[in-house]
């Protein structure tokens, strides 16, 4: 029995050491090398020790300082905005009596496997000039001239929600419907001979329920949000004047777009760590406070 425990012990350290191994080769090892980039200066490959530079030209660089505000723009609208909808649309679609609901959830669910490039022309044309947004809306008399969507700062912030809503809420709903399906039942029907209503049914027993799902996808949707790239880079590419810019688009800037200055992006990098564990760690204190 010794020895077949030790056999067992064995195996399972092999087969752990082969994602071990993927994990620190592409995980900790670039995140150990990127940190010690950061401490470096200089552009393209003429590299020098630069010390603390980059970290204090952080303060003072009122493209980050931008870019910063946009995304926690998409952060506080986004976030709450598609945390309800995906718990409205399982709350729909948990019901027994609903017809056609394997057809409902693959069109919700749609969105988050649709390639990005075709779902960003499909959103170009229907918010360009003359795109079907603005055609639906001049004949029902609501705007005298075209909106420029993608053009003016506000409307293109507005267009790049609406895009990021339509792309995820089905991936949380897909999160709270699991959870919904694992509710006893005959919790509900003990609260209906007690009187409670639908409502009172969502808001005291579903939504308690489903807390540690909720934080897991705010979570998830927070860190995914800080890391906003796609839409932005296929959508307005940062524009106008980087009105839509945001921390992830202008790490590719600093990298790819300008004169490529690593050590800096490397940096800023380390913008996104920060807050995403800053957030995470407070969303958990509040969590916890308040159960």
């Amino acid at each position: 029995m010794k020895n077949s425990n030790g056999k067992r012990n064995v195996y399972g350290l092999l087969f752990a050491f082969i994602p071990i191994m993927f994990l620190v080769t592409f995980c900790f090892i670039p995140m150990f090398r990127s940190f010690i980039l950061s401490f470096n200066a200089g552009k393209g490959v003429n590299l020098e020790w630069g010390g603390f530079t980059n970290y204090k030209r952080l303060f003072s660089d009122p493209v980050l300082i931008k870019a910063i505000k946009n995304t926690f723009t998409y952060l506080i609208i986004q976030v709450p905005i598609m945390t309800v909808l995906a718990l409205v649309f399982a709350a729909m679609l948990n019901d027994k009596e609903l017809k056609g609901k394997a057809i409902y959830r693959t069109c919700l669910f749609l969105p988050c496997v649709t390639s990005l490039v075709a779902a960003s022309v499909l959103f170009k044309s229907l918010f360009g000039n003359r795109g079907f947004i603005n055609t639906l809306l001049s004949s029902f008399n609501l705007i005298d001239s075209p909106i420029p969507w993608l053009i003016d700062p506000f409307w293109a912030k507005f267009v790049i929600i609406v895009v990021m809503l339509w792309r995820w809420t089905g991936y949380d709903m897909i999160f709270y419907l699991a959870g919904m399906q694992n509710i006893d039942s005959s919790i509900y029907e003990a609260a209906k001979l007690d009187g409670a209503s639908l409502f009172q049914q969502f808001f005291r027993i579903t939504i308690p329920i489903l807390k540690p799902i909720i934080l897991l996808t705010t979570i998830m949707s927070t860190s995914g949000t800080l890391q906003l790239f796609d839409e932005v880079a296929t959508l307005t590419a940062g524009g106008p004047n980087n009105a839509t810019l945001t921390i992830s688009q202008y790490i590719y800037n600093l990298s790819f777009k300008f004169a490529p200055n690593f050590p800096y992006a490397a940096t800023v990098s380390y913008v996104i760590l920060i807050l995403v564990a800053i957030l995470t760690f407070i969303q958990f204190r509040v969590t916890r406070e308040k159960n």
